[in-house]
């Protein structure tokens, strides 16, 4: 009984990446209905650029953060003005293909760098022990600053002119651009903002697991399923189904095979599709 304890509070700290991962694709969904494939292409980037810094100034993972961060934004504004902007207002499809041909070219070039070798980045963090169970420090630590990034996130939204003009244009465009808000600059923000969170997320999740430069297909199908639980366009409801699928996974794992994790995962975004198509965690009020 202690061990599936352990192995649901295991789970929800993993969770919590998982849903800080999914904020940033349901943040750019939800201010111009833009579904980004290169999401787990980002989400890699990220966990490269944590193996890269490390490796050649030796420093703490954790610091890789803030340069992470900005690199992100940067390269989502990038991203946007290339693959997005012009398919702005125009159906989903055209925007689906756009960024899904962006990322099969970043997969490739990745791929002819590195090939398809297993990387792995070692964090020494002090776990914490109750009783026979030990928690991995490196679980502790990412699901608190995952935590922390979106309390950051929420109150960018919430409190600042620049997050209340993102939520502006999220509810009504035309109206916004009528009060005098630059949307095109306020879309690139919020585009650059949701790359940013993919980038930052795979910097937590490249301290937990070893990845390959193919490895953001899982992590976003991940995403995927979290969106969809939390709702599209809401990044509280993210973070809270990061929180379920951890949960899940974590009442699976001493019961299953790693293998049927998937397949489970699966299942259950069919379900909640079918009875909530609007997300389990989705709110009257739009988050953001």
């Amino acid at each position: 009984m202690l061990g599936i304890i352990a192995s649901i509070i295991d789970g929800v700290l993993v969770g919590l990446v998982y849903g800080l991962a999914a904020m940033g694709l349901t943040l750019i969904w939800g201010v111009m209905d833009v579904i980004n494939l290169t999401h787990g292409t980002m989400i890699v980037a990220g966990m490269f650029a944590l193996y890269l810094i490390t490796s050649a100034f030796g420093i703490s993972p954790y610091l890789t953060l803030p340069p992470v961060l900005i690199g992100g934004f940067v390269a989502g504004v990038a991203l946007y003005s290339v693959a997005v902007h012009r398919m702005i207002g125009r159906p989903p499809l055209m925007s689906l293909l756009s960024t899904f041909a962006v990322n099969l070219v970043l997969i490739g070039i990745g791929t002819g760098i590195w090939g398809t070798v297993l990387f792995n980045v070692s964090v020494s963090v002090p776990g914490i022990t109750i009783g026979r169970y030990t928690f991995p420090g490196a679980h502790i630590v990412a699901a608190v600053l995952a935590a922390v990034i979106a309390a950051c996130l929420y109150a960018f939204l919430q409190r600042t002119r620049l997050g209340k003009a993102v939520r502006a244009v999220a509810n009504n465009r035309e109206a916004a651009e009528l009060v005098g808000i630059p949307t095109t600059k306020v879309l690139a923000i919020a585009f650059g903002c949701g790359v940013a969170l993919a980038c930052v997320s795979g910097v937590l999740i490249g301290t937990l697991f070893p990845f390959t430069v193919l490895t953001g297909d899982g992590y976003q199908l991940k995403s995927f399923i979290v969106t969809v639980l939390g709702g599209f366009g809401n990044p509280l409801g993210a973070l809270l189904g990061g929180v379920a699928l951890g949960l899940l996974e974590g009442l699976v794992a001493p019961f299953l095979p790693v293998s049927w994790t998937l397949v489970i995962e699966f299942v259950l975004f069919v379900l909640v599709l079918i009875a909530f198509p609007g997300g389990v965690f989705a709110f009257r009020r739009r988050a953001i």
